[in-house]
């Protein structure tokens, strides 16, 4: 279950038009800051902390504090060099990565090419059961390293050239390698996290040693907190405050409250049930800002009910976006007609067309000429705040196709995923996803190819397939839009999927902080953050 990309909660920050900006940093108390103070923010529980192994928000946000990442994003979503001094290519297959000198680890270490070698044949080796394996089968050699009893334990196409410097060759061209570094799957690891070549220690996991602005202080607490503190060797910029606190709630409704009385300092979501008062309860500390990712119903195509596109485009026409964001999500969300993030390169405003237009009668022809089903569920996960929009899709289904119409609850959103591998029958189920780096391919690759690592709808177009893969081989960031873009064209046709809501971070903070941002990831910028006195 990739948890950071197919988000589980509907109040996860969902991608916005490029028109709605930041609304600043807010308001914080008055006088000046204090950098010897520590601040607090909201998480939920991490899976894990190995870098290979998270794969979901509250671990990446713990993991950013930890670690400095090869490449970093700016706010136009372009890609820079950070504790990379330079990655090159003169043919999108052999890549160069020369490090920036003076990095070391928490523990002294200093970092070279050898830790990132060694981390990401850590990660790549199957036995281990990574969760960001995938991330690694562009590398030359990752098919040797599948499987209960592979045929090697190293990429081959990883090679030092000395201490900051080594090089990455792919199975196949592919443009966007640079951008996907700045991924945490990426991040090196000391000799220290292994207890022998290849074997990562049992304890690393309970304080994990970066190479970043913070340092842990103590060990993960379980279902409680995570303390971090500066790390004054950092070479990068240095953070504003002298630690954090992660601190890991069950519910976001207690998270809030505590924000609203000064005992918590960010939430990084603002509750569903919340977005109509937190205007007036923050003021000036209630804030949104651009994200990556968007909400959308699947059909699993493979049932014979749904295998029809008409079906899926007279569905889709049947949904009034505006209403439900209106309603339910108080306009902190944006009706989606696109499969691709507006803040992401070759992002167009109407990619299904008619598929996206609100026309009842329309809808209800078309559906009843392809032989829609009398009856629709809606599978959802019920720990993600989901119900009350599914419900009011499933009334709008009803008065618009004449349909019954049932929202189905899993308990959690691993249950519902269990079910849509097995291919047991869910109806449509909704799903998120949010970015992992700045691309068009992160939004078509993983979620339609036929051997996605996402594609749960047994959606299957060669046509498809083969536009992405010339893109992902295209010499030029021009060059691969443009064929990125006729990928989702076939989408469109073929409609897998229903595109509902992007949205924003929408979050908060206590009168005791200021300069708070969330980036395109939903994570606080550590490095902007300050106490006030």
């Amino acid at each position: 279950m990739r948890v950071r990309r197919l988000a589980a909660w509907t109040a996860l920050p969902l991608a916005v038009t490029l028109g709605l900006v930041a609304c600043g940093s807010g308001g914080g108390g008055s006088g000046g800051t204090d950098p010897n103070a520590a601040v607090r923010i909201e998480i939920a529980e991490p899976q894990h902390l190995v870098p290979t192994n998270t794969n979901e928000t509250s671990g990446s946000q713990v993991l950013a504090a930890l670690f400095s990442p090869l490449i970093g994003y700016d706010d136009a979503s372009q890609a820079y060099e950070v504790a990379a001094e330079s990655v090159t290519s003169e043919d999108n297959i052999t890549w160069t990565i020369k490090l920036k000198d003076g990095y070391t680890f928490h523990n002294g270490e200093p970092v070279t090419a050898d830790n990132y070698i060694d981390a990401w044949n850590y990660g790549a080796y199957a036995p281990n059961g990574q969760g960001a394996s995938y991330f690694f089968e562009k590398i030359a050699g990752y098919e040797d390293l599948q499987g209960e009893t592979p045929a090697a334990q190293t990429l081959s196409g990883l090679e030092k050239v000395d201490d900051l410097t080594f090089t990455v060759t792919l199975s196949a061209p592919y443009s966007d390698f640079r951008t996907m570094l700045g991924y945490n799957a990426f991040y090196p690891l000391p000799k220290a996290a292994f207890s022998e070549p290849g074997v990562l220690d049992e304890g690393y996991e309970k304080a994990p040693i970066g190479q970043g602005p913070f340092k842990m202080k103590g060990t993960w607490q379980h279902d409680a907190r995570v303390e971090v503190e500066r790390y004054d060797a950092f070479p990068g910029e240095q953070p504003k405050v002298a630690g954090v606190e992660f601190r890991i709630y069950q519910q976001p409704a207690a998270a809030y409250a505590d924000v609203l009385s000064d005992n918590l300092d960010v939430i990084k979501v603002i509750p569903t049930e919340s977005l109509s008062t937190a205007p007036t309860d923050l003021g000036d500390r209630f804030q949104t800002s651009p994200g990556s990712s968007f909400q959308f119903l699947s059909f699993p195509t493979y049932q014979e009910e749904f295998s029809n596109p008409d079906v899926r485009k007279a569905i889709s026409m049947a949904i009034d976006r505006e209403e439900i964001t209106t309603a339910i999500f108080k306009d902190s969300q944006t009706p989606a007609r696109s499969f691709i993030s507006p803040v992401v390169a070759g992002y167009r405003e109407n990619t299904i067309g008619d598929a996206g237009t609100f026309d009842p009668a329309k809808a209800k022809a078309l559906y009843q000429s392809a032989g829609g089903p009398s009856q629709i569920e809606i599978s959802y996960n019920g720990d993600g705040g989901h119900k009350d929009w599914v419900d009011a899709t499933c009334n709008q289904l009803k008065a618009n196709l004449d349909v019954a119409c049932v929202g189905n609850a899993e308990p959690k959103f691993s249950d519902l995923l269990t079910k849509v591998k097995a291919e047991q029958p869910v109806g449509l189920f909704r799903m998120g996803w949010s970015m992992d780096y700045p691309s068009m391919e992160n939004y078509l690759g993983p979620l339609y190819s036929s051997t996605g690592s996402a594609n749960f709808y047994g959606y299957s177009n060669p046509e498809f397939d083969k536009l992405v893969a010339e893109g992902s081989a295209a010499a030029t960031e021009e060059e691969a839009i443009a064929k990125y873009q006729q990928a989702e064209e076939v989408l469109a046709e073929d409609m897998p999927v229903i595109p509902l809501r992007f949205g924003q971070n929408v979050f908060g903070h206590s009168t005791k902080v200021t300069n708070v941002e969330l980036d395109l990831f939903n994570r606080v910028d550590l490095l902007k953050i300050e106490a006030v006195q």
